[in-house]
């Protein structure tokens, strides 16, 4: 008799504003474009796309769990720690900033009874998803290296085995600059200029 008395709460559907902010995330994650290149590029994997899943999840998880709630620094921690511990990626961007903070936006505006957050990333989820990414992959530690656009050609020669990449968002780094000797510079964004 216990047990059957249990089952009516475990077939219950959770909270509206649950699945609404689950959506949300979802939502969120599939136009961060580190993440979309990650998962497309399989960079965690054969199932990078799980992975994206279980990280929603995790997510989800932490505001419906955690005492206190998240705030944006501990959720922008967490999609770093992230990309790096299952896709391989150093992310420089400041993109997980913006993301976890869209992320405590939408936990506040559902539980206020508002879902246009909701719509509107959805909306734009559906838009870009057949869209292709441009992104430049620096691999190492950004020091003479070169620079490769992601063509998505597999294995070419000068990539080294063991570094991780690092994702750099090509709309805010600075045009190269030619000095004197002709050479290509590049200025990175909290480095030393030379």
């Amino acid at each position: 008799m216990a047990e059957s008395s249990l089952l009516p709460s475990a077939t219950s559907s959770p909270p509206q504003t649950s699945i609404l902010f689950a959506r949300g995330v979802i939502a969120r994650l599939a136009t961060w474009p580190a993440l979309r290149v990650a998962v497309d590029e399989n960079w965690g994997g054969p199932d990078s796309d799980k992975k994206r899943t279980w990280l929603a999840s995790v997510v989800v998880d932490a505001f419906e769990q955690e005492d206190p709630l998240p705030d944006g620094p501990y959720i922008e921690l967490m999609l770093l720690q992230v990309l790096e511990d299952e896709f391989d990626v150093t992310l420089e961007d400041g993109s997980a900033e913006q993301i976890a903070d869209d992320i405590v936006r939408l936990w506040e505006e559902v539980h206020v009874g508002k879902s246009t957050f909701v719509t509107q990333l959805e909306e734009r989820a559906e838009r870009t998803r057949n869209t292709q990414i441009q992104v430049k992959v620096q691999q190492g530690d950004g020091e003479d290296d070169d620079w490769e656009s992601d063509s998505g050609s597999d294995g070419e020669e000068g990539e080294g085995e063991g570094e991780v990449p690092m994702l750099i968002d090509s709309s805010t780094r600075p045009e190269p600059g030619i000095d004197e000797d002709g050479f290509t510079t590049v200025k990175g964004k909290g480095t030393k200029h030379r």
